[in-house]
């Protein structure tokens, strides 16, 4: 009965040490290297070097847990933007399924686009068109409500280059980042200008990220009551816009605390660079530069979609490092 009970206790561990290979996040744990994915380099080492100040007890840069706050954008810096945001074919997904409902939208030229697919007078509508949108297609239910049609969507959708799900055109070395992070002690939340609850619908199974700790865009919401229950019922406004001076707001308000650590990639993530790194004691800015065309994407500052120029010129003088894409990573899909 030994033999058999110690032949089994054998399978499990080997079970169980199968199970965390097939785990990105369970693995990091298992080896010394918790960037196998990043090329040795200036920018890991930035990246290892600041871990080590700021988490060693008794060092003139040691950071309490509590205090350990590290930000990210989402949108370029954690998963694809190219050739536009993920959550804009949301958008127009919906838009499209809707339209029965809505033969009015006909007459209207954005929703004529939207329905059509045409991109070119879809961008003629700037700003104010895609909001147009935005609210048609994700107002009304309840936040709840809205996730589960996110992740309902989510499950279905594919990207039209690689003909992937988009939860699996994730950056592996930053979710490497992510996950090393936390075994330091670090709270990791998402600062994005996508929508909250868009973002909340995949957090916490593709990148680890509880909902509590993503920061975005927000729709009003509007509370009642039905059948005895509290409700909220979001509307066609948008009440909070979490991109460029914005997100220092998002932060103070959501977060409470200043963080030590920032990764962005754009321009919209400037401010929350700077407020970040110009707080007091060791702090780190990060910005992802998508300069590999053939695995990725290459652009900057000629994009108007995670257009990139002002950040990526103060970087040197602001400390920043700049990741490449090209040179920095060795893979970049999980």
């Amino acid at each position: 009965m030994k033999t058999t009970f110690d032949g089994l206790r054998r399978r499990q561990a080997l079970m169980a040490a199968a199970a965390a290979l097939m785990s990105p996040r369970l693995a990091l744990a298992q080896t010394d290297n918790p960037l196998p994915s990043w090329r040795d380099g200036p920018r890991r080492q930035a990246l290892l070097d600041f871990v080590a100040a700021v988490t060693t007890e008794g060092g003139p840069d040691f950071v309490p847990p509590i205090e350990r706050v590290a930000t990210f954008d989402n949108d370029g810096t954690l998963w694809v933007e190219q050739p536009a945001y993920t959550q804009l074919f949301f958008i127009l997904d919906r838009i499209r399924s809707m339209a029965p409902q809505h033969p009015e939208w006909t007459a209207d030229a954005i929703f004529r686009a939207a329905i059509e697919g045409d991109m070119a007078a879809l961008a003629a509508g700037g700003t104010a068109g895609l909001v147009k949108l935005a609210a048609a297609a994700q107002a009304g239910g309840s936040p709840e409500d809205f996730v589960k049609l996110a992740a309902d969507w989510l499950e279905t959708a594919r990207d039209g280059r690689w003909h992937k799900p988009f939860t699996e055109l994730v950056y592996q070395p930053m979710i490497e980042v992510l996950s090393f992070l936390r075994a330091k002690g670090f709270s990791t939340f998402i600062v994005t200008g996508g929508g909250v609850d868009f973002v909340r619908s995949f957090s916490e199974r593709v990148y680890g990220v509880p909902r509590s700790q993503v920061v975005g865009s927000t729709f009003a919401l509007k509370p009642g009551e039905a059948d005895g229950r509290i409700t909220l019922t979001r509307e066609p406004t948008i009440d909070f816009v979490d991109d460029g001076p914005g997100k220092p707001v998002g932060i103070a308000r959501h977060i409470g605390r200043r963080p030590i650590a920032a990764f962005g990639n754009s321009d919209g993530d400037y401010q929350m660079l700077r407020y970040t790194t110009e707080g007091t004691g060791r702090r780190l800015g990060m910005i992802v530069h998508h300069d590999d065309a053939g695995r990725e994407y290459a652009y900057d500052r000629q994009s108007s979609i995670g257009h990139l120029e002002k950040a990526l010129d103060e970087a040197p003088q602001r400390g920043w490092q700049v990741i490449s894409m090209k040179d920095d990573w060795a893979r970049i899909f999980p």
